[in-house]
C-alpha cells in the first residue's frame, strides 16, 4: 500500500491493545467503512501485530472524512483508537508537546499540593482550568499562592516519588528524533518538572513556568509572563519558522484547553485522555492505548519504532 497511498486522499488508522484479533480488528474496520459510503479503499497494511498492539491502516478516498472519523471512533469506543489523517506528509518533522497528564501520569501542580495538604481542593481548580471552564493564567496563580511557604525540598521529594513518564513517551520522542523530528516541550507547568522530564523522555528542549521561591521556600509567586494557551502557540510558530516547516509537518499534543491553540495550528493534533473540549477540536485521539498509537497514525510499523520501554 505504500507505494498507492497518494491514490486516496485519506488513511484510516485503527490502533487496538495487544491481542486483540488482526483479522477482526480489519473486519469490523471493513463493516464500518461499507456502512459509512466509502466505496474507494485500497487493502489493509498491518503496522503491529505481535506485540503489545494490533494496529492496522488503511488508504481510503472518503466523502467527508469527519463524519467517517465520527463514525469510526464510534463504532470502536472503548475498543480502539482511531486517526484519521490526510495521506500526505504523515510523518511530522516536528512533535510539541504538553507535560501534564500527556507525557507524565500526573499533573505536578496537584501532587505538590499534595504534600501541602490541599490536594483536593487544587486538583478541582486544576479540573475546571483544563476543561476550559477557568482562565488558565488565573487559576494558575491561584494554585501556586496557596503552595506559599511549601519547603523548597519538596520539588526534589515530588519529583522522586511521584512523577512518571506516561507509557510510550520514550520510545514516541525517540523514534521521531531518529527519523530527523525534533522534538519540544512546552508546559503550563513549571521547569523543575520539564527540564528534568524533558531530559528523561529525550525531548530536544522544554519551556515552562517558574516557580518563586527565596532559597528555602515557595513564595507562591510564579515568574511572568505565564506560559499558557498562546505562549503553546507562539512556541509551536516560532519552532516552524526556525525549521523553516510548514504547519503540515508539525505534530501537537495534550489535553487541555490550555494545549487548544497549538492543537488546533498544527498540521495533526493529538487530543491525549484529553478533556472533551480537547477531544471535539484535536483531529485524533488516544484513549485506549498509549502514546505509541502517535507512532501508528504516522505510519510507522513495528520494525520502524525505536522501542525504549
Amino acid at each position: 500500500m505504500d507505494e498507492k497511498t497518494s491514490e486516496y486522499s485519506h488513511v484510516v488508522t485503527v490502533v487496538a491493545p495487544g491481542g486483540e484479533s488482526l483479522q477482526l480488528v480489519a473486519d469490523h474496520l471493513e463493516s464500518t467503512l461499507s456502512a459509512a459510503g466509502v466505496t474507494e479503499f485500497g487493502p489493509v497494511r498491518m503496522l503491529s501485530g505481535d506485540g503489545a498492539f494490533t494496529a492496522i491502516e488503511q488508504a481510503v478516498s472518503p466523502q467527508d472524512a469527519q463524519s467517517l472519523r465520527k463514525a469510526l471512533e464510534t463504532e470502536f469506543s472503548g475498543k480502539a483508537d482511531i486517526c484519521v489523517s490526510p495521506s500526505t506528509n504523515r510523518r511530522k518533522k516536528l512533535l510539541i508537546s504538553d507535560m501534564d497528564s500527556t507525557i507524565i501520569e500526573q499533573e505536578c501542580l496537584d501532587e505538590l499540593a499534595d504534600f501541602a495538604g490541599l490536594k483536593a481542593e487544587i486538583s478541582a481548580i486544576t479540573e475546571r482550568a483544563m476543561a476550559g471552564e477557568l482562565n488558565f493564567e488565573e487559576a494558575l496563580t491561584e494554585r501556586v499562592g496557596m503552595l506559599n511557604g511549601l519547603a523548597l525540598n519538596t520539588l526534589e521529594t515530588c519529583y522522586r516519588e511521584r512523577i512518571t513518564l506516561m507509557p510510550g513517551a520514550e520510545t514516541l520522542v525517540a523514534t521521531m528524533k531518529a527519523e530527523g523530528a525534533r522534538c519540544v516541550l512546552v508546559s503550563g507547568g513549571f521547569t523543575y518538572f520539564t527540564s528534568r522530564i524533558a531530559e528523561a523522555a529525550g525531548f530536544d528542549t522544554h519551556q515552562g513556568n517558574t516557580l518563586l521561591d527565596d532559597g528555602k521556600t515557595l513564595t507562591g509567586k510564579v515568574g511572568m509572563p505565564i506560559l499558557g494557551r498562546e505562549a503553546k502557540l507562539a512556541a509551536l510558530e516560532s519552532e516552524m519558522m526556525t525549521l523553516g516547516l510548514k504547519a503540515v509537518d508539525t505534530l501537537a499534543m495534550g489535553d487541555g484547553a490550555n494545549d487548544l491553540a497549538m492543537i488546533e495550528a498544527a498540521g495533526m493534533g493529538v487530543a491525549y485522555r484529553a478533556k472533551p473540549v480537547v477531544a471535539a477540536a484535536a483531529d485524533c485521539g488516544v484513549t485506549v492505548t498509549d502514546l505509541t498509537a502517535v507512532l501508528y497514525f504516522q505510519g510507522y510499523t513495528d520494525s520502524e519504532i525505536v522501542w525504549k520501554e
